[in-house]
């Protein structure tokens, strides 16, 4: 019997006021929405970011969630959803010269890695393994082609007075 989407069990876990800006974790976030949960985890452990070990807690808080309340496996999950919303920022201010002041803005925000199970029928590698069959059809077609091609014309000498 085949899961349809709305019986799909989606596991997700929370971090709110997190010290860090949202743009930033936007940034790391970017790289592991839609990844699998290993591959996710190897792409953060080698993230240079901040960003990286907060949102490497998250989704290790997600995969427990998705284990411990759904039983589910924690290596066959795949990222549904990684987003950071803004949370309230901190105003400060520091002492510049001729008695004025400038702004400092601790910015936080709240960043929510939601799981799933993957699709076990949709495998990109299945998918690959069709595609250098057709690329070696194409190829073989295209090299008449290439042999057809003209030649740039040659550099005309000058004329000698």
């Amino acid at each position: 019997m085949a899961v349809s989407a709305t019986d799909r069990v989606v596991v997700r876990a929370e971090a709110k006021y997190v010290g860090i800006s949202a743009r930033k974790a936007r940034l790391v976030l970017d790289h592991i929405r839609g990844r699998s949960v290993p591959e996710a985890r190897t792409i953060l452990a080698f993230t240079p970011r901040v960003a990286a070990r907060d949102i490497e807690k998250i989704l290790a808080s997600a995969v427990a969630n998705a284990e411990a309340n759904h039983g589910l496996d924690g290596d066959k999950l795949v990222l549904e959803a990684a987003y950071a919303d803004e949370g309230p920022t901190l105003k400060r201010w520091r002492a510049r010269a001729r008695g004025r002041v400038n702004r400092i803005r601790k910015r936080s925000c709240h960043i929510t890695i939601a799981v799933r199970e993957a699709d076990d029928a949709k495998r990109p590698r299945k998918q690959a393994a069709v595609a250098p069959a057709a690329a070696e059809e194409s190829t073989s077609e295209s090299k008449p082609e290439s042999k057809s091609r003209r030649r740039s014309p040659a550099k005309k000498k000058e004329a000698v007075a």
